[in-house]
């Protein structure tokens, strides 16, 4: 803001002109304090404003996170296929082709098993 000059006297009065420019830089400093209070007071752009960098914030660690869990599942893959002996896999993958040739019986099967825990778990209960 304008600072305050004690008056010695000495000092010769201002024009009417320097007093409108005084007058003027005062008007727009006093709008930029009222802008800058109006900022801080709109709590509810301040809240989206904070909402919208924690979701960012958010979004970022997810990506790295999955990120991370796919290298480390592909890691973890891989020492698998390592350590597994050579007729272990064969049998695993036999296994994987038969699932998937008879799904249908498979999925039957898996459902009736469900029913059946269902059944047992209700009747516990009673």
């Amino acid at each position: 803001m304008t600072e305050d000059k004690p008056h010695t006297g000495d000092e010769a009065t201002p024009s009417t002109e320097e007093l409108r420019e005084q007058v003027e830089a005062t008007r727009e400093e006093l709008g930029e304090t009222v802008e800058a209070f109006a900022a801080k007071a709109d709590v509810k752009a301040r809240a989206q404003e904070k909402t919208d960098t924690v979701k960012q914030q958010v979004e970022e660690k997810t990506t790295q996170a999955k990120a991370q869990l796919r290298d480390t599942a592909a890691h973890v893959v891989h020492v698998v296929q390592e350590k597994t002996p050579e007729p272990v896999r064969e049998k695993a993958g036999q296994g994987l082709q038969a699932a998937r040739a008879n799904r249908a019986p498979l999925l039957a099967a898996a459902g009736a098993l469900i029913a059946l825990l269902f059944i047992r778990r209700s009747r516990k209960h009673r």
